[in-house]
């Protein structure tokens, strides 16, 4: 107990150690109680980090800031309106589709499950069949809940939507603009002994522009490559499964397991336990396997310098804690712990004198 104090006591006397510790539980306060009203902003913070990377290239190659701004501006806007009325109207038709025809493929999935007690008597019954059939239909109700609700309040999900279309491009300027004078105004806010915090912020600072930019460009490729592969096999609501497929990276190795249902079973209703259904699970573990163990690498390989567990630790924590954002900024967030924990004075003393020790010794 004593030792507890003591060490509590020497970091309290560090005015930098003080410092750091209020940035963060201010930060964690407002994001826990005011999430939901500062999503706007999160999202806004999303698309600025996305596209700081190309104001600072072409600043950096002799454009003007000002015009560089706008015309990446011009550019976010012209690609989310692509978006908006190329993209999002079949993707309505697909899903309007598939939510007709969830009754037969859950009746043809029944049917298909029914017959694997005949063919592997010895290692399922039809009672554990039945059982899990039972299971399957209470989850998709469960699930489908949601969904109504959300339906019966489409007045408020409309205004929602205009609040974000007006409100997130208009957010994105003026960050992209002026997000020198903005992070100067909140370190007014701060003592002038944060040199600890400063180091912090430039690290994560960093590596969250990467990781935004590297995650856009991951989705980005493994859903065009996902619409394609599955285009060519014919596959039944091949862009909703694309999609989904390039969102699924989001949640590093739970999204590819969770997305692998809707893709068996649409597979499944269109072919049934035919060569066509296994090529197509075949294809999706590839293209699944080459994201995790190819291009994610290449594109997180200085930005991400996590252990697997530690991942999926940080995605089960902060998506319990913050929903949809704390599983989109899981990843960064475990990384500013990380930094945090490296910069923390007294951390990683031990670890640095026997790195010198054993440069001293060769």
């Amino acid at each position: 107990m004593n030792a507890v104090t003591s060490w509590f006591r020497r970091q309290l006397a560090n005015p930098q150690v003080v410092t750091l510790s209020l940035a963060l539980l201010s930060l964690c306060i407002a994001i826990y109680l005011f999430g939901g009203m500062l999503a706007p902003v999160l999202a806004a913070i999303v698309f600025a980090y996305l596209l700081q990377g190309i104001v600072g290239r072409l600043s950096n190659a002799g454009m003007p800031h000002a015009a560089s701004v706008g015309l990446v501006f011009v550019s976010f806007l012209a690609f989310v309106s692509l978006l908006l009325f190329g993209l999002l109207p079949p993707l309505v038709r697909q899903v309007t589709r598939l939510v007709g025809q969830v009754p037969q493929i859950l009746d043809r999935a029944q049917i298909l499950l029914l017959e694997l007690p005949k063919q592997y008597p010895n290692f399922l019954s039809e009672q554990q069949i039945q059982d899990f059939i039972s299971t399957l239909g209470s989850e998709f109700i469960r699930m489908g809940q949601p969904v109504l609700s959300y339906s019966m309040s489409s007045l408020v999900a409309l205004l929602t939507i205009i609040v974000y279309v007006v409100l997130v491009p208009l957010l994105v300027f003026f960050m992209i603009r002026d997000k020198d004078r903005i992070l100067a105004w909140f370190a007014d806010f701060l003592p002038h002994e944060r040199q600890l915090t400063n180091d912090v912020w430039q690290e994560v600072d960093g590596q969250l522009g990467n990781y935004v930019r590297g995650k856009f460009w991951e989705i980005l490729i493994v859903g065009v490559v996902a619409f394609i592969v599955f285009s060519f096999m014919r596959l039944q609501y091949a862009l909703l499964l694309a999609v989904l497929t390039g969102v699924s990276v989001l949640i590093p190795y739970i999204g590819a397991a969770a997305i692998t249902v809707p893709v068996a079973l649409v597979a499944l209703f269109q072919w049934g336990l035919t060569a066509d259904f296994y090529y197509v699970l075949l294809a999706y573990a590839i293209i699944q396997a080459l994201d995790g163990n190819l291009l994610a690498p290449l594109l997180f390989s200085e930005v991400v310098n996590l252990h697997p567990v530690a991942i999926i630790v940080a995605i089960l924590f902060f998506g319990g804690i913050w929903g949809f954002w704390g599983v989109f900024f899981a990843i960064p967030l475990a990384t500013l712990i990380n930094a945090v924990l490296r910069a923390w004075p007294g951390v990683g003393t031990d670890s640095d004198s026997t790195d010198d020790m054993a440069e001293a010794t060769a």
